[in-house]
């Protein structure tokens, strides 16, 4: 096996050396997943049940432990690590629940009657990003275990250091081996044989739309299930008559959260012409306020990016050819300069359509502003994209919020506020975005197969 240094983004130095599984690994661990699927679909519900409890309690008495390996790993802010923590123990103690109440239905029929069940496909396999290690893990495993599947999941080679501690502790918890399995590994071997290898039934993927693309195109091979939650550029919309004064304090959060690596990113702020320059001047001191430094610091906004390469790339959209600010920058806050993979709060204000910073997702703390002239306008250039994943509408009129809302082809929209996210609602794409749904009461039907069973009586 080969090994990969994982870094500190915030320092640049090496944390530890993580084998990265090859191919012959991968198979012994979906085999073993194949194993166990056996017995643990027959697992009584109310066990399956407990068993995901006591999962859930050996995360919070770990999350402290857990939100310290991500600020270390991936330079997230320990506020917002303490809180994704929080989120697995949050996602494993809802779908606790759903073993003992995914009902299926008794449908009136002529000459019997008709019965559906819930039945578990088998090995899931689970490919997570490394902008949200722990999160967008248990959104994956979670809703699958409850439903009877078997899960092997692969973390991003880059972020690998909270989902092996999850695979400890589920083990620790009780959850039998073999019935989720951490494997570090590269895309181009783990991934692949996910998609490949005929005992994975489904593969959940969250990453790139290009990535996402070959995902699906290697599944439709075995006909096998796919949940894709791809790339963003999602349109924050702030109408004149909106609390301008609240919309521009909250945009920061909006777009900077986790240094802007985020696929739900407000990337696209769209301000009505009447309140544009407005905005923007309240927007300025927003953006400059924001604390970027150590994300240990309880104080800190914003932490650094992952990496020298997504520094570089996130730089492309900022800085011309020369090394200057490009024309469209309006206005920068501040990050250190030394040790770590940092990149300051960015708006810039392009005036051309086709600009790359309207266009494609930068995945850093970059922001571009134009202007609108009404909801029709609006709405043309929030829809003007490839992707459809979530947004927001800022407005006092609730009859325009309703109408925005249901004319913005995006999968997730929040009205006056930016929150994408709960655990307990459907998360996912239009178009480019991605495909199915993740979260929610209707989550576990993605992770089963219905079987009609029709019994004559006459």
């Amino acid at each position: 096996m080969s090994t990969f240094t994982v870094l500190n983004p915030a320092t640049g130095e090496a944390i530890r050396e993580v084998a990265l599984a090859d191919t012959a690994a991968t198979d012994r661990a979906i085999e073993r997943a194949a194993r166990a699927f056996e017995s643990w679909r027959d697992v009584a519900p109310a066990d399956r049940a407990r068993l995901l409890r006591r999962f859930a309690t050996a995360v919070d008495a770990d999350l402290e432990h857990l939100a310290q390996l991500e600020v270390a790993n991936s330079g997230h802010t320990i506020g917002n690590a303490r809180g994704e923590a929080g989120n697995v123990r949050d996602v494993l103690t809802y779908y606790s629940a759903a073993p003992e109440r995914h009902l299926g239905q008794q449908i009136p029929v002529a000459g019997g009657v008709n019965i559906t069940f819930h039945e578990p496909l088998g090995v899931v396999g689970v490919i997570v990003p490394w902008n949200f290690p722990m999160p967008i893990a248990g959104w994956g495993f979670a809703p699958a275990l409850a439903a009877g599947n078997t899960v092997v999941l692969k973390p991003a080679e880059l972020t690998p250091m909270t989902a092996i501690r999850l695979g400890e502790l589920a083990l620790e918890a009780g959850i039998p081996e073999g019935v989720f399995t951490v494997i570090p590994g590269k895309g181009s071997v783990v991934g692949d044989r996910f998609v490949t290898h005929p005992a994975v039934r489904k593969v959940v993927f969250t990453g790139s739309t290009g990535v996402g693309k070959r995902i699906m195109a290697g599944c439709s091979e075995q006909v096998k299930r796919v949940t894709l939650e791809l790339g963003g550029k999602s349109a924050n919309i702030v109408f004149a008559d909106a609390d301008l004064e609240k919309a521009a304090a909250s945009a920061p959060g909006g777009v900077f959260d986790n240094a802007g690596q985020d696929c739900c990113a407000r990337s696209r702020i769209l301000v009505q012409r009447s309140a544009y320059d407005r905005f923007l001047s309240l927007l300025e001191p927003a953006v400059k306020n924001v604390r970027v430094g150590d994300p240990a610091d309880e104080a800190t906004d914003m932490g650094p990016l992952i990496s020298a390469g997504q520094r570089e790339t996130v730089s492309s959209f900022v800085y011309d050819v020369g090394g200057g600010l490009s024309a469209e920058v309006a206005f920068q806050g501040t990050a250190p300069q030394d040790g770590g993979f940092w990149f300051p709060p960015t708006v810039l204000t392009p005036t051309d359509p086709g600009a790359r910073s309207l266009r494609e997702e930068i995945f850093g703390p970059v922001v571009a502003v134009v202007p609108f002239e009404d909801e029709a306008d609006a709405l043309r250039i929030a829809n003007d994209s490839v992707f459809g994943l979530s947004g927001s509408i800022w407005t006092t009129d609730v009859g325009r919020a309703l109408r925005v809302s249901r004319g913005v082809q995006a999968g997730n929209l929040s009205v006056n506020s930016h929150a994408s996210v709960r655990y307990s609602t459907p998360f996912g794409g239009y178009k480019q975005s991605g495909l199915g749904r993740e979260l929610g009461p209707d989550a576990l039907d993605s992770f089963t197969e219905v079987k009609n069973v029709f019994i004559a009586t006459e």
